[in-house]
């Protein structure tokens, strides 16, 4: 069994400041790529940054300059610092990542989401 668990969603004012932290626990052999993705009320969920386990990083137009994406291959952790938050930046954010189990294929995997709301 493998669980993802995000922490760090809330409330925040526009210009502010967010941290989303998503630890993985379980049967763990190796985790590759890991990210996060967003889902606003009424829209698909999208990518908002990715990063491999080499470090190499990518993020959506949206974000860039705003959001780093860091994570700790030793501690199975993936963080997203947010600054200079917007109002379109509302929305749940989910942790993903493609994580091959003891004696088991490559799959992947969702956390269940942490609410994000930017608003004065």
């Amino acid at each position: 069994q493998v669980q993802l668990v995000e922490s760090g969603g809330g409330l925040v004012r526009p210009g502010g400041s967010l941290r989303l932290s998503c630890a993985a626990s379980g049967s763990i052999f190796r985790i590759y790529d890991m990210g996060w993705y967003r889902q606003a009320p009424g829209k698909q969920r999208e990518l908002v940054a990715v990063i491999t386990s080499g470090g190499s990083t990518n993020y959506a137009d949206s974000v860039k300059g705003r959001f780093t994406i860091s994570r700790n291959n030793a501690e199975n952790t993936v963080d997203l610092q947010m600054n200079s938050l917007k109002p379109e930046d509302t929305a749940v954010y989910y942790c993903n990542a493609a994580i091959v189990r003891k004696c088991g294929p490559r799959e992947w995997y969702w956390g269940q989401g942490t609410q994000v709301t930017v608003s004065s």
